[in-house]
């Protein structure tokens, strides 16, 4: 089995909604997971859970100004959020915004950037594929 069709095997087994991965998409999913796989060989999948616990919680390391996702995406990721300076941000939620996530240099521009304001890191792979995992699911 390749790759994409595992990592495919694995979101559809946690009931993620493929037409929001579909091209690129698929091949980001695929990347976080053998990326995941080789920092850990027991990485057993995304998950949901794990994405919403790292959107909900406070973090330390980051900027005093946004110590969570939270602090800019909001509470409810099916609607807009705001930057520091007032600008509007598209909602999250694929199930709101079902192509936000298709353009893969882009998804993992905005992890660099928000994982090191809000983290004081760049996520993890597994991170991000928990993350994007629950946001399948909003």
């Amino acid at each position: 089995m390749t790759r994409t069709c595992q990592a495919l095997v694995m979101l559809c087994a946690a009931g993620l909604h493929m037409p929001a991965f579909a091209g690129e998409g698929e091949d980001l999913i695929a990347r976080y997971t053998a990326e995941a796989r080789a920092a850990d060989p027991a990485f057993a999948g995304f998950s949901a859970a794990r994405g919403e616990a790292l959107h909900r919680s406070r973090h330390g390391g980051g900027k005093p100004d946004t110590p969570a996702c939270t602090s800019c995406h909001g509470e409810d990721a099916r609607t807009a959020g705001r930057t520091r300076a007032g600008k509007a941000i598209e909602p999250m939620a694929v199930s709101v915004s079902p192509t936000r996530y298709t353009d893969a240099a882009k998804v993992e521009k905005w992890f660099k950037r928000n994982c090191t304001e809000v983290l004081g890191r760049e996520c993890s792979a597994r991170e991000k594929g928990d993350w994007l995992a629950w946001m399948m699911k909003q």
